[in-house]
């Protein structure tokens, strides 16, 4: 028989395989009376587990949420993909970041050497881009997702390129991360559109107190979704082009900068894109090799007819200017022959 410790054990393990047994089940399963399983529920509840518990024929137990958070049992491959989903201790010293590391030192001083070695040989090998320190708070995070879930509108104050702030409403739909970047993806009431926002932009947000029926989102999948809008958030110029020719046309021009193209007919397309400059968006829209029409921003016009009056007239002045001759070439130089030594 077990003792009362490894009874303990295998009794927890039990519960996190399987949430509610019959007593009779459990007893069985442990080998033991009804009446031992009873002092073990009891000692499991002294530890900070919440077994509730139901008497009668078909009467049993369930381990349930407790007030706080009890020990936990994990297998090998669970405890290895725990900690390096918490990260490495000489990553960045954000706020989320030092929760990672005092749950990952609480982890790695459960784990037995055997363990311990196989997470030192996994870090060892496995090498992770894009991390570093995230400014955005944990409350933040865990605020914004529960506007999500409660489906709570949320008012708050938004820093965009310029550092310049604007007020919003918005309906909360997901919060993404990207790398060190955490957006939230909301329904923006005052533009009646979907905007993404980045966390650490974000000012004072506060529930104004009204609900809101979730909308459906654009193509219905938010990784995709978001996939797309972050090709063009982080730049200070975005505009909206009318290209004519077909979407699957301006697939390898699409590559160059970012941009989400959106067939209006089978010879037709409208591009979302953007850049830091207007230049750069000239530039690109030049070599498209189509025809398009700039829906906006104006200014995006404006510099192309600038840019297009500067071509011009280069190209006027390469027409007009008479061809330089090619330079004659001057006679090569004998070579004086050179002494050889002879062979020892």
């Amino acid at each position: 028989m077990l003792s009362a410790s490894a009874r303990l054990i295998r009794l927890l393990s039990l519960f996190q395989a399987q949430r509610a047994w019959t007593g009779a089940g459990l007893a069985e399963r442990l080998e033991i009376t009804e009446r031992t399983l009873r002092r073990d529920v009891d000692r499991l509840r002294t530890l900070g587990y919440t077994v509730d518990s139901t008497s009668g024929v078909a009467g049993g137990y369930r381990l349930g949420a407790g007030a706080a958070l009890p020990p936990l049992l994990l297998e090998d491959e669970e405890a290895i993909a725990v900690a390096l989903g918490l990260g490495n201790p000489s990553d960045g010293k954000g706020d989320i970041e030092n929760a990672s590391m005092r749950a990952l030192a609480k982890l790695e001083q459960l784990m037995p050497p055997r363990l311990r070695k196989r997470l030192d040989s996994v870090r060892a090998a496995v090498v992770p881009l894009a991390r570093g320190k995230s400014e955005v708070r944990l409350k933040a995070v865990t605020l914004f997702a529960e506007a999500c879930t409660d489906r709570a509108e949320l008012r708050f104050d938004y820093r965009d390129h310029h550092a310049k702030a604007t007020a919003r409403t918005v309906e909360p739909h997901r919060v993404v991360q990207s790398g060190q970047r955490w957006y939230l993806l909301a329904w923006d009431t005052a533009r009646e559109d979907w905007r993404t926002f980045r966390l650490d932009r974000i000012v004072a947000p506060v529930p104004t107190g009204a609900r809101f029926t979730p909308r459906r989102l654009p193509h219905g999948d938010v990784a995709a979704y978001m996939a797309q809008a972050l090709r063009v958030s982080p730049y200070l110029h975005h505009a909206s082009v009318v290209v004519h020719a077909p979407a699957k046309a301006l697939e390898a021009h699409l590559g160059w900068v970012g941009g989400v193209p959106d067939a209006i007919d089978d010879g037709t397309t409208r591009i979302a894109t953007a850049a830091n400059s207007l230049d750069a968006l000239a530039v690109w829209l030049g070599c498209l090799g189509h025809d398009f029409e700039v829906e906006s921003p104006p200014a995006l016009a404006e510099h192309l007819a600038l840019v297009a009056g500067r071509l011009g007239k280069a190209a006027a002045r390469t027409s007009s200017s008479p061809p330089t001759p090619p330079r004659p070439r001057e006679p090569r130089k004998p070579q004086k022959p050179t002494a050889r030594l002879p062979h020892l």
